[in-house]
């Protein structure tokens, strides 16, 4: 069994009946995110990617933006004394010279639970980030069908949400192509986010001009502005947005759906790149 599950005992009760079995849960452990040494943050997700998810992570908070700017990705020993044992649940990312160091007052002051990805910044300021990577100009365009069908392609790939049904998931679309390129499931939706927009920098890719993300929960400030930070231009979610996630997408230039489940979606921001398939007939 993977690091991403756990089995446990359970006693699952149906009609009155009790039976004692064995079940499959999604893991959730804590993992310390530091740069060049000194701790950034520390979030609660499901262990595995945790290179691209610090990566993502990284790139989220507006510290980097390209591959060439981290030097290295490793996995560090407690400061415990001599002899420590490596850990798995601590990453540090050392950036190459000349990148700069996050700032003292960036490092998160308490721990970011699965349900959070913002929790531990210490002022309102510190929320809304820039972007190096502008998406209002994108030429990005998708039919309607196209839409539709982004949730059960990705379902058909959660292959951990399958086994323990306790997980959150990311995908990223060419739109080009319509390939499903990565899907990245974890705990918290913030960090499946992370995890396929880090996977993506260290692949070279960014920005993701073209490229939709799709995601399995709502579509909240935090997850629109981590697509804005990889430069993508449309995020779809089968559930709602808030209020500051279209905000967010229409300051920006960005298109974003939500509800998109069976036959029907609603257009939040950027109507403009999603497209009448040829056959539809539509009532104003």
């Amino acid at each position: 069994m993977s690091r991403s599950e756990s089995r446990v005992r359970v006693v699952r009760v149906r009609g009155g009946d009790r039976e004692a079995r064995a079940d499959v849960l999604a893991a959730e452990e804590p993992l310390e995110i530091r740069v060049n040494g000194r701790r950034l943050a520390v979030t609660m997700r499901t262990p595995t990617e945790d290179f691209s998810l610090a990566v993502g992570f990284l790139l989220s908070e507006g510290l980097i933006g390209a591959a060439d700017e981290v030097h290295s990705v490793r996995y560090c020993g407690r400061d415990f004394g001599p002899g420590a044992e490596e850990t798995d649940n601590t990453v540090d990312v050392v950036l190459r010279p000349g990148v700069a160091a996050p700032a003292p007052e960036m490092e998160r002051q308490v721990l970011m639970t699965s349900a959070c990805g913002l929790c531990g910044r210490t002022s309102i300021e510190t929320v809304r980030t820039q972007s190096r990577f502008p998406v209002d100009a994108d030429p990005l365009r998708v039919t309607e069908s196209f839409v539709l069908s982004m949730p059960e392609t990705l379902r058909e790939r959660q292959k951990v949400f399958d086994r323990t049904g306790g997980l959150h998931a990311a995908g990223l679309f060419d739109t080009v192509s319509g390939e499903l390129v990565a899907v990245r499931e974890d705990v918290g939706r913030h960090n499946a986010v992370d995890k396929v927009l880090g996977w993506a920098l260290l692949q070279g890719m960014l920005p993701l001009a073209g490229h939709a993300l799709m995601v399995s929960g709502r579509a909240s400030f935090e997850l629109t502005q981590k697509a804005m930070m990889a430069g993508v231009p449309m995020l779809a979610s089968v559930s709602a947005p808030s209020s500051l996630a279209v905000d967010l997408a229409r300051d920006a230039g960005m298109t974003l759906a939500g509800f998109v489940r069976g036959d029907r979606f609603v257009i939040y921001a950027g109507e403009h790149r999603i497209l009448s398939d040829p056959s539809s007939t539509h009532r104003s």
